[in-house]
């Protein structure tokens, strides 16, 4: 699915205007809000009292081709086309671009030939050309594969949501929480793995731990042994004073 990019929406200056304008001068708001470069999402303006009110009156097709820029594409236009105003060429390049929206929200590689069909393009030369435009009208992002035919959407500008595209978006937000439960699920068992090798590691270095102090105490106990025993088993040293010899005579001269 295409990253969308977020832009300022200019459609408010519109839907301020349709908001107090009624017949010709309605249909010429809506007119403009299709022409503007900058305009792709017509949600708000559809939602006004007065466009909604343009069904009953001659002026609805006008009401039916914004409906077909808020949510349609370029094949449904061309389908349906007796039965809307005639475009501009600038409009019709317009949907032609909102049309590879739709597409790059379905997929992110979008072939030549889905291109082709789609935007109703006779030849691959023309069909680039449009997508640069597209591209430098900053409503695409991405690049052309010319050697496999076929464009690598990077983002896109958003479309209005219709009611199909409420249940695509849930299916692939449920696809998105799914992944997100697994991912936390591997991520959970990682971290229990992850403490019970912790604390085995700990065990381990308290027994080594354990086991060097015993034999550090063993040597000091043993080198102990060893000077005691020297110093009892060596050498006694014993003082002998001088005596006289019994019955032995000096006589003085």
């Amino acid at each position: 699915m295409s990253q969308e990019k977020v832009i300022e929406k200019p459609l408010q200056q519109f839907v301020v205007q349709a908001l107090k304008l009624e017949g010709d001068s309605l249909v010429e708001v809506i007119k403009q809000a299709l022409d503007c470069v900058d305009t792709f999402v017509f949600a708000e303006l559809l939602e006004c009292p007065n466009v909604i009110a343009l069904e009953t009156t001659p002026h609805a097709p006008y009401l039916h081709a914004l409906r077909m820029f808020s949510q349609g594409t370029y094949l449904d236009y061309l389908d349906k086309k007796k039965y809307l105003p005639e475009l501009s060429e600038p409009q019709m390049k317009k949907l032609q671009y909102l049309t590879i929206v739709t597409l790059a929200n379905k997929m992110k590689r979008i072939p030549y030939d889905v291109l082709l069909k789609e935007l109703d393009v006779d030849n691959v030369r023309d069909l680039e050309d449009l997508i640069i435009e597209a591209i430098y009208s900053n409503v695409v992002s991405g690049e052309l594969d010319q050697q496999s035919d076929y464009l690598e959407v990077d983002w896109t500008v958003g479309r209005d949501v219709g009611t199909n595209d409420v249940d695509n978006m849930i299916d692939t937000l449920q696809q998105w929480c799914d992944s997100c439960e697994s991912v936390l699920s591997t991520v959970q068992a990682r971290i229990v793995d992850a403490n019970r090798t912790k604390q085995d590691v700990l065990k381990h270095r308290a027994a080594v731990d354990n086991e060097v102090a015993s034999v550090k105490k063993a040597i000091r106990t043993q080198i102990q042994d060893e000077e005691m025993s020297v110093d009892t088993s060596g050498p006694t040293k014993k003082s002998v004073k001088g005596t006289k010899p019994s019955g032995a005579k000096f006589w003085n001269k």
